[in-house]
């Protein structure tokens, strides 16, 4: 499609191509009901077999067994902030938290507006939150151990999970939700905003291990407990219809057209490698993370000067290039290369870099 751009945006991000076309060929008339799935009962069978589906495809993909309940919420993964220690901390606990920037940031007030006993047992503020801290020392007793798996505004991720003993893991997986395998032994939670990687804006998909949800107590609100949304198939109230149709349709691309999560994986690392190469080997952009901690999803990088990033964002558009403009609490360049991004778009973004630098270094 000749008027499309090569989307970079952190979110609302770019969905599949493929996705996109099933959405419009069937928006009018989905699966034969005469209706668009935007009119559709989310109580039909119609709805049923979507949110099912997109629940089996999750569970396929992550291979999860049945102590697992995947779960769809509104209020976006913000909302978790406050409803993660209001539903596991209710009888005095303390969780430990690690702050890797914004995000992480957000969760820790939330827990202490509440007055929740929690640990900061891990910070990378000391440089800008440039960094993952390493080798951190968890509390044994600990009700649970939070953190951010990947940072969208200082383009940090962790490699890989830290060690936290038997102390159970809740993982805010917006930005890098289904972008490789994850190891599930040890998480008691994630919760990932959809429309970073699987779908639109509108939806929250949280994934809860039984042991957690057993610790829910009886005496919250309703609409704050996940217990509400695990015994009613996340339909206690109207969901967000449309958000979950797309989800379960993003599920069916990952499945069947890429062919699970280590191969995501492997495209994902071949476009951030093409790009992070790239940045290193010039003498004109320079990448924010430091090496061993950097994004697969957010690559941020500055310019040699505010006035030259300015000019390099209007020049991407006009090259057809969106989305490359930093978070407004950092400034800099940020391109978001998620699933849906492909090495096309990679390709081209490096070339229109390395022609930049020709004309403006």
């Amino acid at each position: 499609m000749q008027d499309r751009i090569h989307n970079f945006n952190a979110g609302p991000a770019a969905l599949p191509l493929p996705v996109l076309e099933e959405i419009r060929d069937s928006f009018l008339n989905f699966a034969g009901s005469g209706m668009s799935i935007t009119e559709v009962s989310h109580r039909s069978k119609w709805f049923d077999d979507v949110i099912n589906d997109a629940i089996e495809r999750t569970k396929r993909l992550l291979k999860l067994d049945d102590q697992y309940h995947i779960l769809f919420l509104q209020g976006g993964a913000s909302m978790q902030f406050c409803m993660a220690p209001l539903n596991f901390l209710s009888d005095g606990r303390s969780a430990d938290y690690i702050n890797t920037g914004t995000w992480s940031t957000k969760a820790i007030k939330e827990a202490k507006i509440q007055k929740k006993p929690i640990k900061v047992v891990a910070s990378s503020e000391d440089k800008n939150f440039c960094y993952i801290p390493k080798n951190i020392s968890f509390n044994k007793d600990a009700a649970y151990v939070h953190l951010t798996s990947n940072n969208t505004i200082k383009g940090t991720q962790f490699e890989s999970l830290p060690d936290t003993g038997t102390v159970p893991m809740i993982i805010d997986m917006s930005s890098d939700f289904m972008s490789r395998p994850v190891d599930m032994s040890k998480i008691g939670m994630i919760y990932a905003g959809a429309q970073k990687n699987i779908g639109p804006a509108g939806v929250c998909m949280v994934i809860i291990r039984q042991d957690l949800l057993d610790l829910v107590p009886d005496n919250i609100p309703s609409m704050l407990s996940y217990a509400t949304f695990a015994n009613t198939n996340s339909m206690y109230n109207t969901p967000p219809c449309f958000a979950i149709y797309t989800i379960q349709l993003v599920m069916k691309w990952l499945e069947e057209t890429i062919g699970g999560l280590e191969k995501m994986d492997a495209r994902n690392r071949e476009k951030a490698d093409l790009l992070y190469n790239f940045i290193d080997a010039s003498g004109f952009y320079r990448a924010t993370a430091e090496p061993g901690s950097r994004s697969l999803m957010n690559v941020t990088f500055r310019l040699p000067d505010e006035t030259l990033e300015k000019t390099f964002v209007a020049k991407a558009i006009e090259n057809k290039m969106g989305g490359l403009k930093g978070h407004r609490s950092v400034g800099g360049c940020r391109a978001s290369i998620y699933n849906a991004t492909g090495i096309d778009a990679v390709k081209d973004l490096v070339s229109f870099m390395t022609q930049f630098e020709k004309t403006s270094g």
